[in-house]
Order: C-alpha cells, then sequence, then structure tokens
C-alpha cells in the first residue's frame, strides 16, 4: 500500500488566505502541466493570521514535488 503525504506550505498575515487560495492554483498547474497525479489540492484557515494550502500525493510521487515545490513542511495525510 503506498502511502500519502501531505505537503505543506504556510502564509501567515491579514492576507494568507488569499495568498493560500492562489498557490492552490499554482499547485494545480505545476501538476497538469507535467501530468503528475495527485489527490487533492486545497487551503485551510488555521486561525486569522495563519493559512496553508496543501497538495496531496502518493509517497511515490513526493520526491518530484518536493524538490521542484519546497513545501515547507511535510505529514503523513
Amino acid at each position: 500500500m503506498n502511502r500519502k503525504i501531505k505537503l505543506v506550505w504556510d502564509f501567515k498575515g491579514p492576507d494568507g488566505l488569499e495568498t493560500a487560495k492562489h498557490h492552490c492554483i499554482h499547485l494545480k498547474e505545476f501538476a497538469a502541466i507535467d501530468n503528475l497525479p495527485f489527490h487533492e489540492v486545497a487551503h485551510e484557515t488555521l486561525n486569522d493570521m495563519h493559512s496553508i494550502a496543501y497538495i496531496i500525493v502518493d509517497e511515490a510521487h513526493m520526491k518530484t514535488f518536493r524538490d521542484a515545490l519546497k513545501p515547507h513542511r511535510g505529514l503523513l495525510a
């Protein structure tokens, strides 16, 4: 069974949510251009001053995304 990895980018400040939403567009574009599979691209608000954008990928494809997109952190999804 292939593990799923959640690659996360943090955006802080009053514009963090809008930046996270916009980053999701770029994550989807990157995957589409290189025809890379993913499970989910989304954003979350953690509090008024901290939002995240993330993509969930199979562990087999994680290095491709990680090396090209430089996420702030990764988690098991």
